[in-house]
């Protein structure tokens, strides 16, 4: 298993989550991967996938919110 080197972004607190009941986060891995924090809405978007996208048994849907993704911009590299 890999392990998380650093945040991309910042923290949730930075953002506004206070009680920790909402904390997108994206990491990137040792590896080269990075790894989601977010709500699992499988359930709800598994359904409406495109025809060319699949998902493995062991994968979820997660979503992070757009403010997420911004703040971590300038830290997610090109290559």
């Amino acid at each position: 298993m890999s392990q998380i080197i650093r945040r991309l972004g910042v923290a949730p607190r930075h953002r506004g989550s206070v009680s920790g009941g909402t904390c997108p986060d994206l990491f990137d891995l040792a590896d080269g991967n990075f790894a989601v924090i977010g709500t699992d809405v499988t359930d709800s978007l598994d359904s409406q996938l495109p025809e060319d996208a699949a998902r493995a048994d062991y994968e979820r849907i997660v979503v992070i919110t757009r403010e997420t993704l911004i703040k971590a911009k300038a830290d997610i590299p090109d290559a």
